[in-house]
């Protein structure tokens, strides 16, 4: 697979109460000069000479943008013909917006719908309603977009399973190509992590998240939308996110904008989280990178672990060994027999992979491998 490329935006409208990403509310004055920093950080780097087959505008909101500005900056990407991946929210999608983002080479748009339920949105500090995620879908599909995607949340407090239920059954009666599904998580340091830190929030039982879980699983399976990640179902191989799966796949990438992170194979650097600290580096003429680590053989076999394991297609055991320089199963040999016999773990077709009831746990069962080549034992 070829390297991606990852554009972050940090602009929102208002800041979720669970977000813990590097974003902004920001002026329109703020907005068009952090588009001109963007576009000088690529002139930082030789874009054309990285081969990028796939470009994902994320954030934040990119949808917060004027469509001339998301111009300019897939403009300098010096990435023609990349399938181009767009974030928007709901209340940003009108038909003269969804066509010029089409008109850009935008092919894939992922709505943050999070929920269709008025309670839920109002909790999770959602600015649209439910009759605005409907709209934004049906937009899409008459500028033109061949996949759209909807994120979803679910695990909030005190939720059910019909209730979940019922938001999946919202979703599915719009024919998505595409849903992700994520499971809440409160975070240190956002409105929803101060409020569990002063005994203001109860979250949802890890038992009962489980449960919701397995649940979204097997109701997507049955519905036509098999998981190929843990939190990612898609209606055909097709509508798969191309670029995602390069994280997943250890293929490398180059991340742009606050906060954004890179990976070479072997080395990843992440640049500067703040708005401000990034555009003073950026006008200094100075990559804005913040930090860097290069990886040992046993972080990347580790990362090649937990990548693997949380996709339906699980590890490639050949080409693990050829990464990496070791039978991942030999030396393994009892850790996977028991988790074969226990049905949540598969080896077949020169793969190792888990069975749902292993996904459900897929970062535990990671951590328990050796990950060193056993004569070296």
């Amino acid at each position: 697979m070829r390297p991606g490329l990852y554009l972050h935006v940090p602009f929102c409208r208002s800041i979720c109460p669970y977000c813990d990403f590097a974003v902004t509310t920001g002026r329109p004055m703020d907005r068009e000069g952090f588009v001109e920093s963007l576009v000088s950080e690529m002139r930082l780097w030789d874009l054309a000479g990285w081969g990028f087959d796939t470009v994902y505008v994320g954030g934040g909101t990119p949808s917060s943008l004027e469509p001339d500005q998301l111009g300019r900056i897939l403009g300098a990407t010096g990435a023609p013909g990349a399938r181009v991946f767009l974030e928007a929210n709901p209340e940003d999608v009108d038909s003269d917006r969804a066509r010029r983002w089409r008109d850009l080479g935008a092919a894939t748009l992922s709505l943050g719908v999070q929920s269709f339920d008025p309670a839920e949105l109002r909790f999770l500090g959602r600015r649209h309603r439910a009759p605005d995620a409907i709209r934004s879908v049906e937009t899409a599909r008459d500028a033109g977009f061949g996949t759209v995607s909807l994120d979803l949340i679910y695990g909030l407090p005190g939720e059910t399973q019909d209730a979940w239920r019922k938001n999946l059954e919202a979703a599915l009666a719009l024919s998505p190509d595409h849903l992700s599904c994520y499971q809440l998580t409160v975070e240190p340091g956002t409105f929803l992590g101060r409020k569990r830190a002063r005994g203001e929030l109860a979250e949802l039982p890890e038992e009962e998240r489980a449960d919701l879980f397995l649940f979204t699983h097997r109701y997507l399976a049955d519905a036509g939308y098999p998981a190929y990640e843990v939190s990612n179902f898609a209606a055909s191989p097709e509508h798969r996110s191309s670029h995602n799966q390069k994280y997943w796949r250890h293929v490398p990438y180059l991340g742009l904008g606050p906060s954004a992170h890179s990976f070479d194979g072997a080395r990843r650097w992440w640049n500067h989280r703040a708005l401000g600290d990034y555009e003073a580096a950026v006008g200094r003429s100075e990559r804005p990178i913040a930090g860097e680590e290069t990886l040992t053989a046993m972080e990347l076999a580790l990362e090649a672990v937990l990548l693997g394991l949380r996709t339906a297609d699980g590890i490639d055991l050949a080409l693990f060994r050829e990464r990496h320089g070791f039978d991942l199963v030999e030396a393994n040999r009892d850790l996977v027999a028991r988790e074969t016999s226990a049905g949540r773990m598969r080896v077949e077709g020169g793969r190792l992979w888990l069975a749902l009831e292993g996904l459900a746990i897929a970062d535990g069962l990671a951590a328990t491998f050796e990950l060193s080549p056993v004569e070296a034992r």
